[in-house]
């Protein structure tokens, strides 16, 4: 613990004291009086995966086709996070996640801390189980390396024992699989590198856990631990296994349910022992729009059994806290969210933004000799029906319920051509945009709706507005995670109402995203583009 507590001091001086923390304008979880409150963060990071690192807490969690992917997160306290990189640069293999693929890719991944290397596991329900590794977890990481191939292979963990042996536990996807609601444990080598025998299915929950899955493997005092949520995403409860021996047989415990509280589906995460002696549980809650957003509660070991949340009537099965006491740790430390806006003033994207595809470099060029500018390029997508299909939009988590958007862009349409056009989009299963199009005869500013844009649905123009200059001010206000009101402004200080109030939706296992596009209807040797000043995030 005192090499922890050096580290933890060394690094606040080396770090904090030099380069200011994020802190979002519209979502703490830290309330600044020794409190946090749920969600710690409230956004779309699904599937939490926690492990304790050289220097603090690293957390890893679902990106599904989002590129890049794996998003990497530090923490000191477990309540103040900050996004530091990603594992993945690119989704594997290329030529598949070059186009779009929504609700494929990476699924529930794990981090673990072994032999003074990070290791990242997840399960691609189309391809297998990958890993990455690093020796530092903000990266360079390892390219993807295939552990297992075969299909519908999830929400996977691995195992190192103290004997030199290895395991790896896993769940299956019924949509590929042809089976779900089972747990297999394998063999796995001690590199990490592959499975070395025929994974063995050691327990069936459909009796009693239907949909159990996102294990998470553990030892403690001598017995073996399986974490893994069931009943659903978002009506589910927290289960535990316990055994002797890796491959069971197996006692079974619900250890977390949403009780008497609001907070529907709390399970799915992990258990962390901070150097305080303290466990905690790191989990998610599905919202809806929002996606999955992520919750902190205390845990205690009771009988050899744990206990997630506060344990109110003494049966056992805890209900999770919505406030509650921080993490002890040794030194006051400040306060940190992940990155939402952008000033575009670095000569690297923000680490918020993802793209819906393998990024093409074509696609956009930051300026930071010019003050702050991103400029997007447009593309051509063949085939794409709507924006559902076109891997350059730039997109990021919706950050709170209740936020707006305000970004200063500059259209440069190619006068070759008509029907190129660039701006804000909120993106979903239905998605809507405000954005500048070249037409015959004019720039016009529109806002338009696509509904069911997952099953081929086509835009439709809501309301139109002439315009006259290629500078203006776009916005989007967001009430309750999923109304929009979308406005513009010509000189950033008066914003005038356009179009119809959108109702956001998700998107394919994700929460709504919201960002920028350019693109043209056809193919040629050069078009236009979107210059972008500033996107703003704010009450």
């Amino acid at each position: 613990m005192k090499t922890f507590i050096s580290l933890l001091i060394t690094s606040l001086l080396s770090l904090n004291l030099l380069h200011a923390q994020y802190i979002s304008k519209v979502w703490k979880g830290d309330l600044g009086d020794g409190r946090y409150q749920n969600p710690i963060i409230n956004a779309d990071y699904s599937d939490p995966d926690v492990c304790l690192g050289a220097d603090g807490y690293y957390m890893v969690a679902s990106s599904f086709n989002c590129v890049p992917g794996l998003p990497v997160l530090f923490s000191r306290d477990l309540v103040n996070w900050s996004l530091v990189g990603h594992a993945l640069s690119r989704q594997v293999p290329e030529d598949f996640y070059n186009k779009v693929q929504h609700g494929s890719g990476v699924w529930a991944p794990s981090i673990r801390y072994h032999n003074k290397e990070y290791y990242v596991y997840w399960g691609n329900p189309d391809f297998g189980i990958y890993m990455v590794k690093a020796s530092n977890p903000r990266g360079p990481w390892t390219e993807p390396h295939l552990v297992k191939a075969g299909k519908g292979l999830i929400d996977v963990c691995p195992l190192w024992d103290e004997d030199g042996k290895a395991y790896m536990s896993f769940a299956l996807a019924g949509s590929r699989a042809g089976l779900k609601s089972v747990l297999l444990v394998a063999p796995m080598s001690p590199d990490g590198k592959s499975l070395i025998g025929e994974p063995r299915i050691i327990y069936d929950g459909h009796e009693k856990n239907p949909t159990i899955e996102g294990t998470k493997f553990h030892k403690h005092e001598g017995k073996y631990y399986i974490f893994a949520p069931a009943g659903g995403v978002s009506t589910g409860w927290q289960v535990v296994l316990r055994a002797d021996q890796p491959y069971g047989p197996w006692q079974v415990r619900t250890v977390m349910h949403q009780g008497k509280t609001k907070i529907n589906g709390p399970h799915q995460g992990a258990w962390v022992r901070t150097p305080q002696n303290e466990d905690w549980f790191i989990h998610f809650q599905d919202v809806g729009v929002m996606g999955r957003v992520t919750h902190l509660n205390p845990m205690q070991w009771k009988n050899g059994w744990p206990v997630i949340g506060l344990d109110g009537d003494n049966d056992g099965i805890g209900e999770p806290v919505s406030i509650y006491r921080k993490p002890v740790v040794p030194v006051r430390l400040p306060v940190a969210t992940p990155a939402e806006s952008d000033e575009f003033d670095k000569a690297t994207l923000g680490l918020q933004w993802q793209w819906q595809a393998n990024p093409d470099f074509r696609w956009y060029y930051l300026d930071p000799a010019s003050g702050g500018n991103l400029r997007l390029y447009s593309f051509y997508t063949p085939g794409a029906i709507s924006l559902w299909d076109v891997p350059n939009l730039l997109l990021q988590k919706f950050p709170a319920p209740n936020f707006k958007v305000t970004a200063k862009v500059r259209f440069e349409p190619d006068k070759r051509y008509k029907g190129e056009r660039g701006g804000l989009v909120v993106m979903g299963m239905d998605y809507a945009v405000l954005c500048i199009e070249n037409t015959e005869d004019t720039l016009l500013l529109t806002q338009n709706s696509c509904n069911k844009a997952d099953n081929n649905g086509t835009e439709r123009i809501v309301a139109a507005v002439p315009l006259a200059q290629q500078d203006i001010y776009l916005r989007v206000e967001v009430k309750e995670g999923q109304h929009c009101a979308f406005h513009y402004s010509l000189d950033g200080q008066k914003y005038i109402r356009v179009g119809t109030e959108f109702k956001a939706r998700e998107g394919k296992w994700i929460g709504a995203k919201v960002g920028l596009f350019c693109t043209r209807p056809q193919e040629s040797n050069d078009g236009g583009w979107l210059d972008v000043s500033y996107f703003r995030i704010e009450p």
